[in-house]
């Protein structure tokens, strides 16, 4: 894009104020999740692995997918309760004996809930482009949209317990979509007497409550690609050139001053 920034600075009479409308934050929070003892439910070729496996080595979790919604409180007027669902690949490996480790691949799935201040709207927003799945849709015309944002998490600790040392109350039906249970390559054993498997992972994520708006800005002029399309990819920018417009970062070459921390902050 052309750089248009100093151009508004010294010529402010080419500003022209247009309308535009987008999503205004009214309320956002971070977590950082460290999910203990996380169920998972593997696949049956992996399960069957499980029960003869001494050990369990997890190598990554993957974040499949995340559902969120949001209700309204019933005692505060303009907030609302964010419900998140996450579901987790589970990839690692069973150790049997002195055999060659075996894959083994599972489901996990974490719920929290956070409250957040969404505000009040009178007005009920429709367009063209609206579609009718449900009697839900006419009902909620006037909440915030959630938003979420989350990194695929770390895996902290595993380890395997026997069914009669879990947690009697310990829910067996797993309410999993069937978009996320037909990726994996194997039907998902949800029921076990043997062995289980349990996981800690943390979890970064960020959750936020937004409304459409209207807003005046100034422009200068409109947007524009810059550069010329390209098919191969020796057409791309010099590296060189592109680190000749980098500014030497001369700050890095003197040691840090706590004096001018403190102004600057």
């Amino acid at each position: 894009m052309p750089d248009t920034t100093a151009q508004c600075v010294q010529n402010p009479e080419v500003q022209n104020p247009v309308c535009i409308h987008t999503q205004q934050i009214t309320d956002s929070c971070l977590d950082k999740d460290c999910i203990d003892d996380l169920r998972v439910y593997l696949t049956q070729s992996s399960q069957t692995a499980l029960e003869s496996a001494s050990s369990v080595k997890i190598r990554y979790a993957e974040l499949l997918y995340a559902t969120v919604d949001a209700e309204p409180l019933a005692y505060k007027a303009g907030w609302y309760a964010v419900d998140v669902t996450f579901y987790y690949r589970i990839l690692g490996d069973a150790f049997l004996g002195g055999m060659r480790p075996q894959a083994i691949c599972g489901l996990a799935v974490f719920t929290k809930r956070v409250v957040l201040y969404g505000g009040r709207s009178k007005a009920k927003v429709f367009s063209s482009t609206d579609l009718l799945s449900g009697a839900e849709d006419l009902l909620g015309r006037d909440r915030p949209v959630a938003v979420l944002e989350v990194l695929d998490p770390m895996v902290l600790s595993s380890r395997i317990k026997d069914h009669c040392q879990c947690r009697c109350r310990e829910g067996e039906q797993v309410d999993a979509p069937q978009l996320i249970t037909g990726s994996f390559e194997e039907p998902l054993v949800f029921s076990s007497e043997g062995k289980r498997l349990y996981v800690t992972i943390g979890q970064f994520s960020t959750v936020r409550l937004q409304r459409g708006t209207q807003l005046s800005v100034s422009v200068c002029e409109y947007c524009a690609p810059s550069r010329q399309c390209c098919e191969e990819e020796c057409c791309e920018e010099d590296p060189c050139e592109l680190f000749s417009r980098i500014e030497f970062p001369m700050q890095a070459f003197f040691p840090e001053s706590r004096g001018c921390q403190q102004q600057t902050d």
